[in-house]
């Protein structure tokens, strides 16, 4: 294919998500104020408890098995990586920036989420129909594309509210949910913030980590967007299950075609409160220029950068096929954008 229709087709999936957006923010301006505070609140508790989980856990039963699991495995091994790549890079960001104590919790998890999100559910599909598609039939990409986008979705949920909630949690000034101030990163020799207390020794280290350790908050485990996955999961990779509810003939295939007719709101109505959230940082924001130059060179130059060494060695060693969209899944999961729906 000519380098024109692979440009287009690369560029529109980004001008449907950059209208869309447009559309929030211009819904959230003073004149118009139908996504104001309120409604961008109750908007994102919708999608967080309804819309997220019916579109991961109806494109995980519909599009997943237990054979393409076995094929897809190294999908859960490259997002970890993301994830700890990205926490590395957020360390050495946090100490060449200096940010504020404030900040530091929100820095490290902005980087250390990689740039995972929802986008691939709507890049995928839009790369697919394009003329100009380089990953050949239509259908096809169209429906394997769905599912390596849909298990990426759920493996960076089950990330996202295990690894980086607790990140920022742990180490936000706000305090913990027993009231108590945690460190910061670089004051980690106590949990509680106190510069008057002596230098304590490395087992107290230990056992202060282990009470950090501790703190973990098991419940987010049960987010919405996982129970929805593991859900998605179980009906998928279980073939009583999957021969109830998935396919037309099913006895019960009602009910995962509402799942998904509710799930199909989540990409638009997200996408609508992140260009409403915007407006807000256009009009100017507290944080640090350097900083925020920072989270971008992480998350746009050396995510991607780390992406292709790793993708096309794992290709290289033969842990990951030869199918093009199954590699270009693999390198979107540095290279894409994160979403955060709550």
């Amino acid at each position: 294919m000519g380098v024109l229709d692979l440009f287009v087709a690369s560029v529109i999936p980004v001008v449907k998500v950059l209208l869309i957006t447009a559309l929030g923010s211009f819904l959230a301006i003073d004149f118009v104020d139908i996504l104001g505070l309120d409604a961008r609140k109750h908007l994102n508790n919708v999608v967080f408890f309804v819309f997220n989980p019916a579109l991961v856990g109806s494109n995980i039963a519909k599009y997943i098995t237990l054979r393409s699991m076995a094929v897809l495995w190294f999908m859960p091994l490259n997002i970890l990586i993301t994830f700890i790549i990205g926490s590395i890079l957020g360390w050495l960001l946090i100490r060449s920036s200096r940010a504020p104590h404030e900040l530091w919790g929100l820095v490290l998890g902005c980087c250390s989420a990689g740039n995972l999100g929802n986008l691939p559910m709507i890049i995928i599909p839009a790369v697919c129909k394009e003329k100009g598609s380089p990953f050949g039939d239509v259908d096809i990409c169209y429906t394997h594309g769905l599912a390596y986008a849909s298990l990426s979705m759920a493996i960076g949920s089950i990330y996202m509210w295990s690894y980086v909630y607790n990140i920022v949690r742990f180490y936000s000034t706000n305090g913990s949910s027993a009231g108590a101030k945690l460190l910061p990163l670089n004051d980690m020799d106590q949990f509680e913030v106190d510069s008057t207390l002596p230098q304590i020794s490395v087992m107290d280290r230990i056992k202060q980590g282990f009470r950090m350790v501790t703190k973990f908050n098991i419940r987010t485990l049960f987010a919405p967007s996982t129970a929805g996955a593991v859900v998605g999961f179980s009906i998928g990779t279980i073939p009583q299950l999957r021969k109830a509810l998935i396919g037309e003939n099913a006895p019960l295939h009602v009910l995962p075609d509402c799942a998904s007719l509710v799930g199909d709101a989540a990409i638009p109505a997200i996408t609508l409160v992140v260009g409403a959230n915007l407006l807000k940082g256009l009009k100017g924001s507290a944080v640090q220029p350097q900083i925020i130059m920072g989270i971008v060179v992480v998350r746009y130059i050396i995510l991607p950068i780390c992406g292709v060494v790793i993708v096309k060695s794992a290709v290289q060693l033969g842990w990951v096929g030869s199918d093009p969209l199954y590699q270009f899944i693999l390198l979107l999961q540095y290279d894409d954008t994160v979403i955060w729906s709550r």
